[in-house]
């Protein structure tokens, strides 16, 4: 009577593993998440990954069965399954399902990064001596994500042919910190493939070069998958008044006004809270620009009663309309929307304590002391911020993993 209930429980582990490690991959991006509550988060995936690994072979067939879905999540639970084991065949059979599809490989490296440096060390020096580029361009992601520089296999990979590894080996140069690497990095300035050459940007901003900002910037325009994440850097590795007059034109136009409020953020000089305060009184950019307000001042908005109305109307993503042809969720669907008439009044109250010309961060200047806290107590995007920070104020150190399982960046950041 027992024995149809153990294959239920063993695939309710399996699924719950799937299922928060989803969960956990949104949470590395989310305003709303802390390395406290990312923390909680991995310990229910290590604790269902726990049931599967008492469940023995067991537990492999069930995961192995769940492949056929072709989901992420369900890669990564099969693949720490297998390399755990050490056995060559359950090895084989997740990493070519992983190979499969791009989305797919993020689960292998999940996997690999989730595991210990010490138990992955040996798997990761394999797939970097593959023949096969897509396989290299694994053990590149995986080396970077534990920061552990790969070595030879990187340099090389910076000069293969397979823009596909050569942008993920480009990436892995900045965050390891690799500025003997800058020559072969800055070939690719110009690169005909744009993943490469904002790869090389990103990086050359990251190893110290004040022009990569320039760079950088060229992908700021509407509609480009780079342009967020190219104001985060830019806007960071440019000279305060040129960062200034960057967010004031991209503010001028509507198209990329939300970015603007995020590089408001980035400057984190208060003589842009005057104008956050004006795009507050637009829903689509009310969530946008407070948190800017936040990442400058360091108020949680929703914590002091500074939280507006919930705009009419407001959608944040999909709907259950089948002709509707929004299918993107709300990147700001997670953040507070700010009432504009209580947060300048907080402001009236506060602003003494703040310079204009002086670059804030959560509330004060930036220093390396400031940032070391921001990365202990602070929302992701804000750890994000200060990883940032401290990695451009001194090229050669690894940037700080922000995404790492909790568990592991505790012990780094010396947290109990």
């Amino acid at each position: 009577m027992s024995s149809p209930v153990i294959p239920a429980i063993i695939s309710q582990h399996a699924e719950d593993v799937a299922f928060h490690w989803l969960l956990r991959d949104g949470a590395v991006y989310a305003p709303h998440y802390s390395l406290k509550e990312l923390a909680k988060l991995d310990g229910r995936v290590e604790a269902h990954l726990d049931g599967l690994r008492i469940a023995g072979d067991a537990g492999w067939e069930i995961c192995a069965g769940a492949l056929t879905q072709e989901e992420p999540g369900e890669v990564f639970t099969a693949a720490i399954l297998a390399f755990e084991s050490g056995d060559g065949s359950r090895i084989q059979t997740v990493v070519e399902v992983g190979l499969a599809k791009t989305e797919l490989s993020r689960g292998l490296v999940s996997a690999l990064g989730w595991l210990s440096f010490e138990n992955a060390e040996g798997r990761i020096r394999k797939l970097l001596a593959s023949e096969w580029p897509v396989i290299r361009r694994i053990g590149i992601a995986a080396s970077a994500v534990h920061r552990r520089d790969p070595g030879t296999p990187l340099a090389e990979a910076l000069s293969d042919d397979n823009p596909y590894l050569k942008a993920r080996a480009l990436r892995a140069a900045g965050e390891l910190g690799r500025t003997d690497l800058i020559p072969l990095v800055s070939r690719e300035r110009e690169s005909g493939n744009a993943a490469c050459r904002y790869g090389a940007a990103w990086s050359l901003a990251i190893l110290g070069d004040a022009d990569a900002a320039e760079a950088l910037w060229s992908f700021v325009k509407p509609d480009d998958d780079f342009a967020e994440e190219a104001v985060r850097i830019a806007m960071r590795r440019a000279d305060p008044p040129k960062a200034l007059l960057w967010q004031r034109a991209i503010a001028e136009d509507t198209q990329t006004r939300r970015l603007a409020a995020v590089g408001a953020g980035v400057i984190g000089d208060p003589v842009l809270l005057p104008w956050l305060f004006e795009q507050m009184k637009a829903p689509p950019l009310a969530r946008a620009a407070g948190e800017a307000f936040t990442m400058i001042t360091g108020v949680d908005i929703a914590y002091e009663d500074l939280e507006g109305e919930r705009p009419e109307g407001f959608d944040a993503g999909p709907t259950e309309n089948p002709e509707d042809e929004n299918v993107e969720m709300d990147p700001d669907e997670d953040l507070p929307g700010a009432d504009p008439e209580l947060v300048q009044g907080w402001w009236g109250r506060n602003r003494g304590q703040f310079r204009n010309g002086t670059r804030y961060l959560m509330g004060q200047p930036i220093s390396s002391e400031h940032l070391n806290q921001v990365l202990r107590t602070g929302g992701q995007r804000q750890r994000a911020a200060a990883a940032l920070e401290l990695a451009i104020s001194k090229p050669g150190i690894p940037l700080f993993e922000v995404r790492a399982p909790g568990f592991r960046q505790k012990t780094l950041l010396g947290i109990r």
